[in-house]
């Protein structure tokens, strides 16, 4: 505890520390958080800030304050995962692997039809950058330094813009911030750069090409590869 954060203030700081803790189990709905007075004395800050912290904290679905009840942790079904920051603490606690496994399981409802979607409607502009994103793995691919990691990203999130659905579109951040451990996974499994940009190029292929069919299928194929893997090192780990 009591980890500094640049470029976030008190209130965040202790947002941070405090939903970490939370979701690590540290803090539960039976142990309670520590009173007001209490955080006040071990981060060394103003009630204010705690407060504030709080705030943060219930919005996000971890805990719930009430007049004369004090602070209770909420169970994990109150959670909300659609909250980035919550989604970075599950994701950087012990069982990651099972969170990982439920989010492919969720991309694997979503990324296919966006995929399909994008080659139907998807508007030239937008699958150009589908394309950009493509290219972007093949120069990392073929780097011995380089890295794939940020030209991933934009894949898929170039995807589910070019699907044109807003509500696709609006999942951006949450499907980059699980992808960002994601791939640190399931890329590295395939230990060849060049097989996955392959991989990509197909699906970027198939909806330039106007191939709603074929780019789902091709999506659902790549996904479904990476959850197979992460269920066969959940059987690992025991």
């Amino acid at each position: 505890m009591g980890r500094i954060i640049e470029n976030l203030n008190l209130s965040e700081q202790v947002t941070n520390e405090l939903g970490r803790a939370i979701v690590a189990g540290e803090y539960s709905c039976e142990s309670g958080l520590p009173t007001e007075a209490q955080l006040c004395e071990e981060y060394g800050i103003s009630r204010t800030a705690v407060r504030e912290a709080v705030k943060m904290l219930a919005a996000k679905g971890l805990i719930s304050s009430r007049p004369r009840q004090g602070i209770s942790v909420e169970q994990p079904s109150n959670w909300n995962l659609y909250d980035t920051s919550v989604l970075k603490w599950l994701l950087s606690s012990s069982p990651s692997l099972y969170v990982l496994k439920e989010f492919l399981q969720m991309r694997l409802a979503i990324e296919p039809e966006a995929a399909a979607l994008a080659a139907e409607f998807g508007r030239d502009e937008d699958i150009d950058q589908i394309g950009k994103a493509v290219e972007a793995m093949k120069a990392a691919a073929n780097d011995p330094s380089g890295s794939m990691h940020d030209a991933d990203l934009a894949f898929h999130t170039s995807i589910l813009f070019a699907s044109g659905n807003r509500f696709f579109s609006h999942l951006r951040d949450f499907i980059s911030t699980a992808l960002n451990v994601s791939i640190q996974h399931t890329t590295p499994a395939k230990a060849n750069d060049l097989a996955v940009a392959d991989d990509h190029a197909k699906i970027y292929t198939a909806i330039r090409n106007r191939q709603p069919e074929r780019a789902r299928n091709l999506m659902k194929y790549l996904i479904d590869e990476a959850k197979t893997f992460i269920e066969l090192e959940i059987k690992k780990q025991g």
